[in-house]
């Protein structure tokens, strides 16, 4: 029973709050929209937003972590962390003349690179030996039944928190000097 509680006290309600939203607007408007919850574009769109936010509090909490391990705050050594502007929620990390950048490239894809002054931009080495093929990785949204929506890499079901550390230690050992 204690699970049962606690699972639907972490359930995301933001679906429940649009439908109702959408019914206040209904009456107030006399505007009726029945079919929009089978066209998963806004699904996608909220999705990805929330993915990238994730995506960008764990790398956040990370790097946080490792300057403060690190203790050196001077400019070469810590990692910094900036949003890119006109976008609703890129960022990327920069340390040692290194940038690893997280952006949405559409509602269902999410590209993370790195772009070096000598390199100029590649995706993470993994461990088949690519990695340097002037292209970003993407992470994939793909709409199953009822409109959920899961995220791949290569086909395969991508873990955040393991995405996360991939890239930061790949950012971290590339950027160190």
């Amino acid at each position: 029973m204690e699970n049962t509680r606690e699972t639907l006290t972490n359930l995301s309600t933001k679906w429940i709050e649009n439908l109702a939203l959408e019914e206040i607007n209904m009456d107030e408007t006399g505007i009726v929209n029945f079919n929009n919850h089978v066209d998963p574009t806004m699904e996608l769109e909220e999705a990805s937003i929330e993915l990238m936010e994730e995506i960008r509090e764990l790398f956040e909490v990370y790097t946080t972590k490792f300057n403060h391990l690190r203790n050196d705050y001077t400019n070469n050594k810590s990692i910094k962390m900036f949003k890119i502007s006109n976008t609703v929620n890129d960022f990327m990390l920069f340390r040692n003349s290194l940038k690893l950048i997280v952006s949405r490239a559409a509602s269902d894809v999410i590209s993370l690179g790195f772009v070096s002054n000598s390199s100029g931009y590649y995706p993470a080495r993994m461990n088949n030996g690519s990695g340097k093929e002037n292209t970003a990785h993407e992470i994939r949204a793909s709409v199953g039944p009822f409109n959920e929506i899961q995220w791949t890499f290569q086909g395969d079901k991508v873990n955040v928190s393991t995405l996360v550390k991939y890239y930061l230690t790949e950012f971290i050992r590339q950027s160190a000097q």
